[in-house]
């Protein structure tokens, strides 16, 4: 029985009270937000137990980091160092979306060394195996496409991003308006390809309920790849992302319909003035699913620093109602990241899911705020350390002053300190 079955029955999982005593809620809170919909707990039946966390409703803004080998840099090494690197930085989740030689093989490693939510975009494997046994994406055999899934389900995938909700209405609409950047998706573009090539709809969506018959077996959580994203400024909001937005409006209540954990994927490319109606769309039409942004990165302009673009746009999105931000490394758009740039990708968009906690009233957030601010005033370097969301900055400043005050920028004359003792607080 799945999470959303149990919950329905009444029932409280030791995945909700995790989640419960993390976020400092009430468990029936929990239950009610999962049997409902608006609150889902990735985690795959066939796992061992690990750290659990609750995406949605009244939970705190979760933050997804990405590791994977590919044909360019095929090194499992390195992607096990990534990973560590990113739980090291506090990240929630790992999408391992590898296309290189070993994909099984990579899957087997991040699950073993994974302590959070483990998820993967299914589309890539499929059509890694195409090119290997027809010579093109676009010979995939649909048989071939759910076998995958029903694989990677087994194996212990907490998630899986399905590119169900792309289907022939979206791509007339994409063909007729146009677009800047068409198709940026990888899976998306998968799909596109074999869809124009073979003439028929995305299998993904023609077989969809079956694909939900093998989530709810292994209790994996869907997320509805966001295959139209866009990928540019110019494409937010255009009649290809609204038209997709609708699609997955259904299939989103033919998911909860079926006792299956779902969240929706968006974008993307989002200037800052569309990022709220893009995020009250998404909830007024997908029936309040979490919804797992990518990005969004505010500005296309700026490769190198796109972890600070996406953090911006991400902290508006999360305080304009998204639940889950998939981090931006500064190596996007410029090439694969290496384990420093996972470690900045994760701490930065930590701090814009801190500010869009904040900005949304979240009490933990807020104490956390206040503690940094009382800490300051006491010159209390440890205590900053402590609450500090990337405490090595303040370790290694410790370090080199001997432990004295950390900030020197007013000498012995430090403003707050004066002002303390003129409150009578110092």
């Amino acid at each position: 029985m799945t999470q959303v079955l149990k919950a329905r029955a009444g029932k409280i999982t030791e995945e909700m009270e995790a989640v419960a005593l993390y976020e400092q809620v009430d468990v029936e809170f929990i239950r009610k937000g999962v049997a409902e919909g608006r609150i889902v707990i990735p985690r795959n039946i066939n796992r061992k137990p690990f750290k659990y966390c609750g995406i949605g409703d009244g939970m705190r803004v979760k933050v997804n980091a990405l590791i994977g080998t590919s044909s360019n840099r095929d090194d499992m090494a390195m992607e096990a160092r990534k990973l560590q690197a990113a739980q090291d930085a506090g990240c929630d989740s790992f999408m391992d979306l590898s296309t290189g030689s070993s994909i099984d093989a990579m899957r087997k490693q991040t699950l073993e060394m994974a302590n959070v939510a483990v998820g993967c975009t299914t589309i890539y494997q499929a059509g890694q195996e195409a090119i290997e046994k027809y010579g093109s994406v676009v010979e995939m055999r649909t048989k071939d496409i759910l076998d995958n899934i029903e694989k990677q389900a087994a194996e212990g995938m907490d998630f899986m991003a399905i590119h169900s909700a792309f289907n022939n209405s979206v791509l007339n609409v994409m063909q007729k308006t146009g677009r800047v950047t068409w198709v940026v998706s990888r899976g998306g573009a998968f799909i596109t390809g074999w869809m124009l090539h073979n003439k028929k709809e995305n299998p993904l969506y023609e077989h969809y309920d079956h694909i939900l018959e093998i989530l709810k077996a292994h209790d994996v959580t869907l997320s509805l790849g966001d295959a139209i994203r866009p990928g540019a400024t110019a494409d937010s909001l255009d009649g290809a992302q609204l038209q997709g937005l609708l699609v997955q409006g259904d299939l989103t209540r033919r998911a909860q319909a079926a006792g299956v954990q779902v969240m929706v994927e968006g974008p993307g490319h989002v200037p800052l003035n569309h990022v709220e109606a893009t995020m009250k769309l998404q909830k007024r039409l997908c029936s309040n699913a979490p919804y797992f942004i990518l990005g969004t990165l505010a500005t296309d302009v700026a490769p190198g620093y796109d972890n600070i673009t996406g953090a911006i746009g991400g902290a508006f999105a999360g305080s304009c109602g998204a639940d889950f931000l998939c981090y931006l490394t500064p190596a996007e758009h410029l090439g694969l990241p290496l384990e420093e740039d996972v470690r900045t990708g994760v701490i930065t968009t930590k701090m814009a899911a801190q500010i869009a906690d904040v900005a949304r009233g979240h009490k933990q957030a807020i104490a956390r705020e206040n503690e940094m601010a009382r800490a300051r005033v006491a010159l209390d370097i440890d205590r900053q350390i402590k609450v500090a969301l990337a405490p090595d900055k303040l370790t290694a400043a410790k370090e080199k002053c001997c432990g004295q005050h950390l900030c020197t920028a007013c000498g012995q004359d430090c403003a707050v300190q004066e002002a303390a003792r003129y409150f009578g607080i110092a």
